[in-house]
């Protein structure tokens, strides 16, 4: 049994990352991702002033590009649908 899991370790092969492209052709162009996003995470990336209240029980959910550039953040998740869908784009739920 020993060997056997050897034989596995040595078999892995890494896997380099997807370039955008790469991304664009699997998934297509107009793919976007909805995600919740917390009032922390606003906050450590700017998109919400540090001195501003918000209550923590706010949600926010983000609109991602494939290759994770966030494009919108909006207070309502079927909002954020309606949206990406106005501007051409599909939007795909992520947790």
């Amino acid at each position: 049994m020993q060997s056997n899991q050897n034989e596995n370790r040595k078999s892995k092969v890494a896997i380099p990352p997807l370039d955008a492209e790469e991304i664009d052709r699997l998934i297509g162009r107009n793919t976007v991702y909805v995600r919740e996003v917390g009032v922390d995470e606003l906050k450590g990336s700017g998109v919400i002033a540090v001195d501003v209240l918000v209550p923590a029980s706010q949600k926010f959910f983000a609109l991602h590009l494939a290759d994770g550039r966030r494009v919108a953040v909006m207070d309502d998740r079927d909002l954020a649908f309606a949206a990406a869908r106005q501007h051409d784009l599909e939007p795909v739920s992520v947790h």
